[in-house]
């Protein structure tokens, strides 16, 4: 091993591997789990028969991330490795790739599509694969896709169906599933040892070593005293009291506090309630005092301005869509108070205390003319990310002591969204130096291979203690800082003391399980496995019955904003399954066709058109995008949130089209073309 580089605490929690055994690593982040990992899928190539290993990743950057830095340098020479992920031409053919290579890394989907796949070209069976390796594993619960991968392992398994893979699970924490006692979160610990049918491994014997290699950060409470003035904040609750009393909230309906995550949640309910009873004055007016609540929330976070932008967006296209009197009061409420609005969000006198300590921080850090000072500045959404750019890059004296800032969210589809490439130039531009300063959602608490950094600052947060390990591991420099951002008494800092706690409960459930006899393990492992499966089938049954609660024809879908009915459940198709199409020529007489939708990806038989909006009036809402299906079919691909669902008992609502309670056909291409087309077929 030590011709490999490991060190001796990475020598340690690899053995029981070694020895063909199931297990999970937990090594703090920066602690080397995947290059002790490399090390056990180096020698079970060697070692094994036949030996097939995949290694799954939950984020679609650590694919090439795992490739490149990892696995290819220690095993390219000598073996066969394939990097595939959704945006790879191979997941077409992924039954194949696994058959012809020796080791293959991919998202966990790409996997489960394959598992449950029955064209041979793309269908993989468990016993195709030797070694499992699944990182960051403490995702394997409920229903993620990890789980559902392992519950087909664990189903075979408890079935006497062999062969079946060696697992091997890495994780910087297990956490504790929210549990507050030694006694539950040992049970989360047992839950998902079981869900791997693995035993967690941890340094005993050279703790001192790994503490050294992965020095704790210099932790700090920068807490700030709450604004002694808030009139912007005040005017906008103002302004929410007036929409209160305009819509008339219904006698059993309480809202909480104005500007918390509570408030938000009653809002959401509201207008899911409005849209049930056919009263769009309760629905619109709830949608508008969630926007109302977010600038709320950003204005105790951000600057002023940021909030007050945040509603001028809103609004701008508001009164070209007005429909009736409610848009009308809305709209003009807005309009009526934007100058008093803006006017409030311009005086320095009353700007967020935050800032000003987030300031001084990085001043701390990078101000000193310390060229090789590093940081990252966690935030809670894309959208403050952007906003806090823009303050740094505004901010003269943050310029002037050097600091260049980046964004670097999650990849994926839309404009605040950063395409993968735009991550990889981001963190390479990092790593050069070319930027000293990352301002991240959570994208880069997890997996990203980022430098060591000296300061770490968690701004505005309310995570759990995974979350806060990850972070807090990512200042690896020595003599770096940890620093918490807080309103005195606030939320933050009482969260973060909590997750303390919890990181600690976590190391203790940890040990009670690692020292229970291997008989009692196994005997707990295998009844909460058969609990899991029970549970999974009866989930499954009432699915099904869910699904089939109503008839397809039954079911009518109206705009959720205008609630002008404009579709039969009929209509909708599956197609491949991923898209929900509406197959109706008589559709197209009900929504108007706007710019194009440009994706950053290719897709096998698919490429997008443009976006699709209600045209009842001035309603305009967005319903979803065109699809080109195989170069003939243009299909309306509809996201299910922007409708409502009116059932033989009533109207209802839901996210997404999982959800629904009619079952939805799958699409068939020679049919559409028969009915379409139909001089081919003569």
């Amino acid at each position: 091993m030590a011709d490999f580089g490991l060190y001796l605490y990475q020598e340690e929690v690899v053995e029981r591997a070694l020895r063909g055994e199931n297990t999970i690593i937990w090594l703090p982040t920066g602690g080397g789990k995947t290059r002790a990992a490399v090390y056990v899928a180096k020698r079970h190539l060697e070692t094994t028969r036949k030996a097939k290993v995949v290694v799954l990743v939950n984020k679609v950057h650590l694919v090439d991330q795992h490739y490149t830095k990892e696995f290819k340098p220690h095993l390219g020479y000598d073996y066969k490795l394939v990097p595939v992920s959704g945006e790879s031409e191979e997941k077409d053919f992924f039954g194949k790739v696994v058959q012809d290579s020796d080791l293959v890394i991919c998202t966990a989907q790409i996997l489960y599509n394959a598992l449950i796949n029955t064209e041979e070209t793309k269908h993989v069976e468990l016993s195709d694969i030797t070694l499992l390796i699944i990182d960051e594993c403490h995702h394997t619960h409920k229903e993620s896709v990890y789980n559902k991968i392992m519950r087909c392992y664990v189903e075979k398994k408890l079935r006497g169906e062999r062969p079946l893979p060696q697992i091997l699970g890495l994780t910087a924490s297990p956490g504790t599933g929210g549990a507050k006692i030694l006694e539950k979160a040992v049970e989360h610990v047992l839950q998902i040892c079981a869900n791997l049918d693995s035993a967690i491994v941890s340094t005993k014997n050279y703790a001192p070593e790994l503490k050294k290699k992965v020095p704790r950060p210099i932790k700090t409470f920068d807490i700030v005293e709450k604004r002694h003035e808030d009139p912007f904040g005040d005017h906008l609750k103002w302004m929410m009291q007036l929409i209160h009393e305009y819509m008339n909230l219904p006698p059993d309906v309480r809202l909480r506090e104005c500007g918390t995550q509570e408030y938000e949640a009653d809002v959401v309910i509201l207008e899911q309630r409005g849209v049930r009873v056919n009263n769009r004055l309760l629905a619109q007016c709830a949608l508008h005092l969630r926007q109302y609540n977010d600038a709320l929330l950003i204005n105790d976070t951000l600057r002023m301005m940021d909030a007050y932008r945040s509603l001028e967006e809103f609004y701008i296209t508001k009164s070209d869509t007005a429909i009736d009197g409610t848009d009308f009061f809305l709209v003009g409420l807005f309009q009526e108070n934007q100058v008093e609005l803006r006017k409030l969000a311009m005086d320095s006198r009353y700007e967020n205390p935050k800032m000003g300590k987030l300031e001084s921080i990085l001043l701390n850090q990078f101000g000193h003319g310390s060229k090789e000072s590093r940081g990252i500045l966690f935030s809670k959404t894309r959208k403050s990310t952007h906003c806090l750019k823009d303050w740094v890059v505004d901010n003269r004296t943050l310029q002037q002591a050097g600091i260049k800032a980046a964004i670097l969210t999650g990849a994926g589809n839309g404009i605040t969204y950063m395409t993968q490439n735009e991550q990889a130039d981001t963190i390479r531009n990092f790593r050069q130096g070319k930027l000293n300063l990352l301002i991240s959602t959570s994208v880069a608490e997890e997996g990203l291979d980022i430098p060591e950094c000296n300061l770490v600052v968690r701004y505005g947060l309310l995570t759990n203690e995974i979350a806060q390990q990850q972070a807090s591991g990512r200042a690896r420099a020595r003599d770096s800082q940890y620093s918490v951002v807080a309103v005195k008494g606030g939320r933050e800092e009482r969260r973060e003391l909590t997750n303390e706690y919890l990181e600690e409960l976590t190391g203790k459930a940890i040990a009670q399980v690692q020292d229970m006899s291997l008989q009692e393990f196994h005997r707990k492992i295998t009844e909460l496995q058969t609990e899991a499966v029970v549970t999974s089938k009866v989930a499954e049954t009432r699915k099904i019955e869910k699904k089939s609660r109503y008839t397809a024809s039954s079911i009518q879908l109206l705009c959720r904003n205008c609630f002008k009915p404009v579709a039969s459940g009929s209509d909708i198709k599956l197609v491949d399954n991923a898209h929900y199409v509406n197959v109706n020529p008589d559709f197209k007489r009900h929504y108007r066709v706007g710019g194009p939708v440009i994706l950053d990806r290719s897709f096998e038989d698919w490429e997008p058109g443009c976006t699709i909006n209600c045209n009842n009036g001035n309603c305009n809402l967005q319903w979803g995008f065109e699809i080109k299906y195989k170069k003939i079919a243009l299909l309306p691909n509809l996201a299910i949130k922007n409708f409502a669902l009116e059932t033989p008992d009533g109207r209802t609502t839901v996210k997404k089209w999982k959800d629904v309670l009619f079952t939805v056909e799958d699409f068939s291409f020679e049919q559409y073309c028969q009915d379409y087309f139909p001089d081919l077929f003569d």
